[in-house]
């Protein structure tokens, strides 16, 4: 095996070790899932893997590959067992994200695609940082740790690199690791209350 492919093998590894996370935390009644974020997450997750796959970045392209099928298995468990927490700037949220998606169609310049997909993909935190403001213990910072350095490494598994298959991954390396460090800033906070959840 190459390098990147170690590398990329390594990354759809830790997508995995990060959806075991979150999926074990959630029957243990623990994370509450807020369906709207996950389901913006699996369709960009989409649009962004492929992609990647279409502009050439290999292995880069797995762990994007396995998060977007997984995104909507998580889809599936938050309506059954997800936060019933689901304000209108959630469905607002929602709303622009997808209508957002047909702009990323009509346009034919790289440079441009990438960024409304990542612009797309960064709005579909609002509806779980919105809940995780007041119930920070209802996410796993954990799981999006280890997402975090799942596309760190994806971004080093590239094989041809280009603005189209190392700004998503980039960005979500970034935004990954400011939701974990977000719920353990709010867990501090509202550490002397008391915390029913």
């Amino acid at each position: 095996m190459s390098h990147v492919q170690i590398l990329g093998a390594l990354s759809a590894l830790l997508t995995l070790l990060s959806r075991a996370n979150y999926f074990h935390s959630i029957f243990k009644g623990k994370t509450k899932p807020h369906a709207f974020s996950w389901f913006i997450w699996g369709v960009i997750s989409s649009v962004g893997a492929a992609a990647q796959i279409a502009k050439g970045a290999g292995p880069g392209a797995w762990a994007r590959t396995l998060a977007s099928a997984t995104n909507f298995v998580v889809v599936i468990v938050a309506l059954i067992a997800g936060t019933r927490d689901i304000k209108r700037s959630d469905w607002i949220t929602l709303i622009i994200a997808l209508s957002t998606i047909p702009l990323w169609i009509a346009t034919k310049t790289p440079v441009w695609s990438v960024i409304i997909v990542c612009t797309i993909d960064t709005a579909g935190y609002f509806p779980s940082v919105r809940k995780s403001w007041e119930r920070p213990h209802q996410e796993t910072s954990r799981s999006y740790f280890i997402s975090s350095g799942s596309a760190f490494l994806s971004v080093l598994a590239i094989e041809h690199y280009s603005l189209s298959t190392w700004l998503y991954p980039a960005v979500l390396t970034c935004s990954n690791a400011c939701m974990a460090l977000f719920l353990l800033w709010r867990r501090r906070v509202l550490r002397p209350k008391t915390l029913k959840y």
